[in-house]
């Protein structure tokens, strides 16, 4: 893990077509930060993060989703797959990384480093499903971490307030 990072800013990530982007190009914009499955019971929350993105963009917010598949083997497919899946079936058009690991040792240091700024309930670091998102300001800090169960839509509220921050 990045024990100097002070910021999502000093993060980069290998997007789903396989290129490296620096975080550091989403400066000064709202991000919402989302662990992906395309097997899950969250799935369609796919759809309310597209809306969300619609939605925002515009102001400066921008989704990211990670696939992963940590959570009963619900995202197995290559990258490839992915990406189409979440496009045909979902409309999805922000930005898509490439699946990674949100816990454990090999767990992108992204994902350690949010935890790490926004622990779970009972102050639990480890990412308990798909579909935690995580609201990161436009100073690249961690505003609050939502559950899974938390749909996107209910999240528009504190979006705003960090558009109008």
């Amino acid at each position: 893990m990045r024990t100097d990072a002070k910021t999502v800013y000093d993060f980069e990530a290998r997007q789903i077509d396989g290129q490296d982007m620096a975080l550091s190009e989403f400066r000064g914009q709202v991000m919402l930060i989302v662990n992906t499955a395309s097997q899950c019971g969250f799935t369609p929350q796919f759809g309310g993060l597209e809306e969300l993105h619609k939605a925002y963009a515009a102001k400066g917010l921008v989704v990211l989703g990670f696939p992963c598949n940590q959570f009963g083997a619900q995202d197995p497919g290559q990258d490839s797959d992915i990406a189409s899946f979440c496009q045909v079936n979902y409309g999805v058009t922000f930005p898509m990384m490439s699946k990674v690991d949100v816990n454990g040792p090999a767990a992108h240091p992204l994902y350690q480093w949010l935890c790490g700024e926004a622990p779970g309930l009972l102050g639990s670091k480890a990412i308990k499903w798909n579909f935690t998102k995580f609201l990161v300001g436009r100073d690249g800090k961690v505003i609050k971490r939502y559950a899974p169960l938390d749909k996107p839509t209910d999240l528009a509220k504190d979006i705003e307030a960090a558009l109008a921050a």
